[in-house]
């Protein structure tokens, strides 16, 4: 008789599409430490084999060059459909494509847990709260968006596929868990997606001016990438039943002012602030209420911004010099 080790009993083969992004790598690389068996899905539109590079040739992790659009048939207990582009210049680049990889993506996604009978996790988003009228914004409050705007095929897309898993939630007793992630950051980021705190980090060790849009008064929330992937993982372990959503990220509050601020200190740049346009549709306020992610998944952040931004200073450092 043989006898499994603890590990071996716990060990879980799970499903992480988009898992060659920023989130989805960091996501990847925590399941196979913890032991998991990760099958990784990206189809590279903004995901990287150099995020994954460090786990290929590990025993426990597969990767697999796929389009979430398009149905999959795999053997999983698990799925994180992290699948879509998360930046406005690569989510509006190609907008069509973009609502499909939310909408069909989820359908794709939910079918297949449909038939697994696996648990699986929607990583939604802020955006789907729109340019809030509710600060900060909790759970219940239903958001305001434009559905013919730029930002839409994001922001509707995700809000669709809401819709998908609760009501596969309701019509199949699919067991499902949703998160609505606010801004997150940390080493990975693409260094040209457009992103607040790569823009800022990239044009600062470049000595580049920063280009802040509108008055810099806006407010934006910061989430080091480990205390997502932490909150993310712990969400997953909730009991059936338990669906969400569930706001992930740091309530710690900054203008885009002070933000780059911090950035041009951290570094010691002699970068100069510029102020350009607002691009339209821009949410003047971003901040979550964690209430629910504190009495359900015993979480809170634990890296300052401070902390985590000399830890993304450090990479992109890293990645420039090796350019």
């Amino acid at each position: 008789m043989h006898y499994k080790s603890k590990e071996q009993k716990t060990m879980k083969r799970i499903l992480v599409t988009g898992g060659a992004g920023f989130l989805g790598s960091h996501l990847c690389e925590r399941l196979v430490n913890e032991g998991n068996d990760v099958l990784c899905l990206d189809n590279f539109f903004t995901g990287s084999k150099r995020n994954i590079a460090h786990l290929i040739g590990d025993p426990n992790f597969e990767l697999i060059r796929h389009d979430v659009t398009f149905p999959l048939y795999v053997e999983v207990d698990q799925i994180y459909n992290l699948a879509c582009p998360a930046s406005p210049i690569h989510y509006q680049h190609d907008p069509v494509q973009t609502t499909k990889t939310s909408v069909h993506g989820a359908i794709n996604m939910l079918g297949l847990a449909k038939r697994l009978n696996a648990r699986i996790l929607q990583a939604s988003t802020s955006e789907v709260y729109g340019d809030p009228e509710v600060h900060p914004q909790p759970e219940e409050y239903w958001g305001k968006v434009n559905p013919i705007g730029i930002r839409s095929c994001y922001d509707e897309g995700k809000r669709c596929a809401e819709t998908l898993f609760f009501d596969y939630h309701r019509q199949n007793r699919l067991d499902i868990k949703v998160v609505r992630i606010f801004n997150t950051y940390g080493p990975r980021m693409h260094p040209n997606d457009g992103r607040v705190v790569s823009n800022f980090i990239v044009q600062a060790l470049k000595g580049d001016n920063i280009s802040i849009y509108g008055d810099g008064q806006q407010t934006r929330s910061f989430c080091y990438v480990d205390d997502l992937v932490e909150a993310m993982l712990r969400m997953m372990a909730t009991p059936n039943g338990f669906t969400g959503p569930i706001n992930i990220g740091n309530p710690g509050e900054f203008t885009m002012l002070e933000l780059a601020e911090k950035v041009i200190a951290l570094t010691e740049s002699s970068s100069k602030v510029v102020f350009c346009p607002l691009p339209s549709d821009d949410p003047k306020q971003r901040q979550p209420d964690i209430t629910l992610a504190k009495k359900e998944l015993n979480w809170t952040p634990l890296v300052n911004l401070e902390n985590g931004l000399n830890r993304t200073i450090a990479y992109f450092k890293k990645t420039l010099l090796e350019k």
